[in-house]
């Protein structure tokens, strides 16, 4: 592994060098793919240069400790060994998992759709709240959100709602929040007070990108067009701009009607179904490891009951790792940072435990 990490050290300081030469600056393509390399580099190179650190105080501290100093000193420096080895140790399994082989998916835009399940209006008014809970999450990164498609309930909820998340690491950090989300709470209109459970379905999907090469055969496609409508079935534009677009192979069916040019919805609803395609291919691409190891934080099952949201108890619970925490109100103003560091961490040592197997 240090053998490893000496040639990326190299890499990165010839990386130093080369963004500084004038042919490379000139060169815009050379110049965004090597900063691109130099960026994915750094915090490995960062990281190896602080175990470089403990491991030089550990060697200085043994060599003070040879000249047979005084009791006092001696006592100091043993601290010294102390700190620094518990560093190196610390500092060498970060870099084990920073070596690991990164989600090709990590940096890229998601596709977001949250789905009202059991619960009726109930089920409908939380996906409301998820949505609103993801926005401010987006906001809090510096993030863009753009609005897809909706299906919004007469009284403030949805049916359905896509939308898209852009912004570096989005889907490293959302990635973990699809499956089934539940909810327990006292509903305004329950007179007598009763604890309701509904459920909302999340799905997040990496946007497909030209690498992914996703290639979309027109006769494979049923495109048909209609008049958007708001909350209740009301029609609120007076031309057919809204798409809907039939995948035939598949089955998939994907609509738009957030713009009112019949165009850019049509390219929009194009980049979900191509993110739907994508995520189907890559579902099996991976399911050959999900048969040989069963992760403990899945990232893709819609029928998995992944977290309860309890209003009275305001506590929200992730079964997949078994984490609690009590400030829903926070929580579900977007400050979700700690939970999905749980989610983060754990996984992590999930797969460097499978790696040392």
């Amino acid at each position: 592994m240090f053998e490893k990490l000496e040639g990326i050290e190299n890499r990165f300081e010839e990386l130093n060098m080369r963004l500084t030469e004038p042919e490379v600056v000139n060169d815009q393509n050379l110049y965004m793919r090597l900063m691109k390399e130099h960026s994915e580099l750094s915090d490995i190179v960062e990281k190896f240069r602080e175990w470089k650190g403990f491991k030089k105080a550990l060697e200085d501290a043994r060599a003070m400790l040879d000249e047979k100093p005084d009791p006092e000193l001696m006592e100091m420096i043993q601290q010294e060994m102390e700190d620094a080895s518990s560093g190196m140790e610390r500092t060498e399994r970060e870099l084990k998992i920073l070596l690991m082989p990164k989600d090709p998916n990590d940096d890229k835009d998601v596709i977001v759709e949250i789905r009202a399940g059991a619960g009726g209006e109930e089920a409908a008014l939380f996906a409301a709240v998820l949505m609103r809970m993801y926005t401010h999450y987006a906001e809090s990164k510096g993030w863009t959100v753009n609005l897809l498609d909706s299906n919004p309930t007469e009284i403030g909820g949805f049916k359905e709602v896509v939308f898209e998340v852009e912004g570096k690491g989005a889907y490293s950090r959302l990635k973990f929040e699809s499956g089934v989300h539940r909810v327990q709470r006292v509903p305004a209109t329950e007179s007598s007070g009763r604890i309701h459970t509904s459920t909302v379905t999340v799905a997040v999907l990496p946007e497909a990108d030209e690498l992914d090469e996703i290639e979309i055969n027109p006769n494979d496609i049923e495109v048909d067009t209609y008049r958007a409508s708001g909350a209740g079935g009301q029609h609120v534009n007076k031309t057919s701009s809204a798409i809907r677009i039939t995948h035939l192979p598949t089955g998939i069916v994907v609509t738009c009607q957030d713009q009112r040019s019949q165009h850019k919805n049509r390219e929009k609803a194009m980049r979900v179904l191509k993110a739907k395609l994508n995520d189907i291919e890559r579902q099996k691409q991976s399911s050959e490891v999900a048969e040989n190891r069963k992760a403990q934080v899945g990232t893709g099952d819609r029928s998995e009951r992944i977290r309860t949201y309890n209003y009275p108890q305001r506590r929200v619970t992730d079964h997949r790792i078994g984490y609690t925490l009590y400030r829903i109100d926070e929580f579900l103003n977007g400050d979700i940072d700690e939970i999905l560091d749980a989610l983060i961490t754990s996984d992590q040592a999930e797969k460097l435990s499978a790696s040392e197997e």
